[in-house]
């Protein structure tokens, strides 16, 4: 019985999947910041494709 009761110890102290929780929550987040801010992202990268054409048209002539 104390075998037994060591080994659920020790499955509920065990971290080593903690990591993998951490990555996949992490993402998660980033995952609904780039759907909350999808226009604003799509907005600014639209004017930094715009400046950079821009530009390149003035620096070629």
């Amino acid at each position: 019985m104390e075998t037994l009761k060591n080994e659920i110890r020790s499955f509920v102290e065990d971290e080593s999947g903690m990591g993998t929780v951490e990555i996949i929550l992490i993402i998660v987040v980033l995952v609904g910041l780039v759907i909350i801010f999808r226009q604003q992202l799509n907005d600014l990268v639209q004017r930094i494709f715009s400046k950079i054409t821009s530009d390149s048209s003035t620096i070629i002539g």
